[in-house]
């Protein structure tokens, strides 16, 4: 976290277990997440990868309250959360929108739960849906939009209600590249804008040095902050795409470098269990 950057978001020594059970019948736990400590800023983009099944999902599960640690805390603005909350929007890898819904009446959908009334809803969805470029598409069905649209009316939707911070998992996996790269950059645009806290989980290196202020290298599983890497890319000229960067190439490699053996101990690990 940037010095003199108030904490938004606190983890502090989480550990979570599961329950599950082993071949002769008998349960036991397995231990996703261990002694996994992190703070957010307020305002900040931060994005945690780690290699498949570490537990980043999980770490954002109990960030949005869906589920408790088993043991440790995780505080937002210094009170403990425990349970979900209008402060926390969540975007999943799914869009997760109503079918029988359009675009507006999507993003209506959770104003309508907080009680907002119904001319200030509407108002509210069209400003949102302009806000990640869909003026013109409100009277859609998520059938007649695109997935990089659907996964627009998402953010919008999450977005609506005015949550302090965005909790974000995989939204953008399902996209081909284009659509991927064009979404990430429109992410930045809503992030600026809005000053949103936002914890972004992926499994792309790229996508993690593009998007974050930070990036968090997890461990394999059991799964805990290997090391925070700051990002800082270049502006560049109008048009200049940071990708194309020294910095960008020189910031890639080492959050590649740090997840390399975690990579080849997880898979180590699966054929262990697998042959166990």
């Amino acid at each position: 976290m940037e010095a003199g950057r108030t904490a938004k978001l606190v983890v502090a020594g989480v550990r979570k277990e599961f329950p599950t059970r082993g071949r002769d019948g008998g349960r036991r736990p397995v231990t996703a997440l261990d002694g996994v400590d992190l703070t957010v800023g307020a305002g900040e983009f931060l994005v945690v990868v780690g290699p498949s099944g570490c537990g980043k999902s999980t770490l954002l599960d109990l960030l949005a309250g869906l589920t408790a640690p088993t043991s440790g805390r995780i505080l937002l603005d210094g009170s403990p959360v425990t349970g979900p909350g209008l402060d926390r929007g969540i975007v999943f890898q799914q869009y997760a929108l109503l079918p029988w819904r359009t675009a507006q009446g999507n993003v209506e959908f959770g104003l309508e739960a907080v009680g907002v009334p119904r001319r200030r809803r509407a108002a509210l969805a069209r400003e949102y849906l302009a806000l990640v470029g869909l003026s013109g598409f409100e009277g859609r069905h998520p059938h007649e939009l695109s997935g990089g649209m659907r996964q627009r009316v998402a953010i919008a939707r999450s977005l609506a209600y005015d949550p302090e911070v965005l909790l974000m998992d995989e939204p953008f996996a399902a996209l081909d590249a284009q659509t991927r790269e064009s979404l990430q950059d429109e992410l930045l645009g809503i992030w600026r804008r809005t000053g949103k806290t936002i914890v972004f989980i992926t499994h792309g290196i790229d996508e993690a040095v593009r998007l974050g202020q930070r990036v968090a290298v997890m461990t394999s599983r059991p799964g805990r902050i290997k090391e925070v890497v700051p990002i800082a890319l270049p502006a560049g000229p109008e048009g200049g795409d940071p990708r194309s960067s020294p910095e960008f190439a020189q910031h890639r490699h080492r959050v590649w470098t740090l997840l390399h053996d975690e990579v080849s101990r997880a898979q180590r690990q699966e054929r262990q269990e697998v042959t166990a």
